[in-house]
């Protein structure tokens, strides 16, 4: 190879290199809806979407008066379709041999702590109560903020979500006690275990955790049932 095509293929590499960093160093985005707080809402979307998938629910949302509700945009983007990530998730490469299922339990994915320092950043920004929840892959994120770091938080709601490197988020079981959590997962989940998540749910419960727990009869997805869910969950808080 000639030397002038390897010097373009080592400044692309650096190049590369340092908007890799700079993605995973700069503030997120967001949109912001509502009102001034408290409480402020702050949800993650999943993989392969982004923060204004959210919107489609505002019609539905049923907050208390003067809710903040925030909508961060994850780092990561693909090319071309705007899609986003929290970090590169290979669903299919976590999939043990005979299951269905990606199985992320027992392993803590290289960009978790990553994306779990640049929601906490975000979160600081924002005036308390905060109630931080996400739908799947940020879903992920919010169970790593909630059970790996001490974030003030007034609640925790996971959507079709799973467990990664479980035992670790174990350790501050006891720590979240007083935390009020809202876990759904739909039973026909075709990309993130239903079981696994019914498991988890009743961990917690065991290990007295303040859980509400809502399986329902659908996809990977938020039905209209589960959004009017989270607005009674919301409006318990502080109660």
């Amino acid at each position: 190879m000639k030397k002038p095509v390897l010097l373009v293929l080592l400044a692309a590499a650096v190049v590369g290199g340092l908007w890799w960093l700079r993605t995973l160093s700069a503030p997120l985005d967001a949109f912001v809806r509502g009102g001034q707080g408290p409480p402020t809402i702050v949800l993650l979307h999943g993989y392969g979407s982004r923060a204004e998938d959210w919107f489609q629910f505002e019609r539905l949302f049923a907050f208390p008066p003067n809710t903040r509700i925030v909508f961060p945009q994850a780092p990561l983007r693909g090319p071309f379709t705007g899609q986003r990530g929290w970090w590169w998730l290979n669903i299919e490469g976590n999939v043990p041999p005979g299951e269905r299922f990606p199985d992320y339990s027992k392993r803590a994915p290289g960009g978790i702590a990553t994306a779990s320092r640049l929601v906490r950043d975000r979160l600081a920004l924002e005036n308390g109560p905060i109630v931080l929840g996400g739908f799947s892959q940020g879903a992920m994120v919010s169970a790593e903020v909630a059970f790996n770091t001490d974030q003030e938080l007034a609640g925790l709601i996971l959507l079709g979500g799973t467990t990664v490197h479980e035992e670790t988020w174990a350790q501050r079981f006891a720590a979240r006690r007083t935390l009020p959590i809202f876990i759904a997962h739909g039973r026909r989940d075709s990309v993130l275990s239903f079981e696994q998540m019914e498991r988890f749910q009743a961990r917690l419960k065991a290990s007295g955790l303040n859980v509400t727990w809502l399986p329902f009869d659908g996809e990977h997805g938020i039905p209209d049932a589960v959004v009017r869910a989270v607005n009674q969950f919301v409006g318990g808080l502080g109660r």
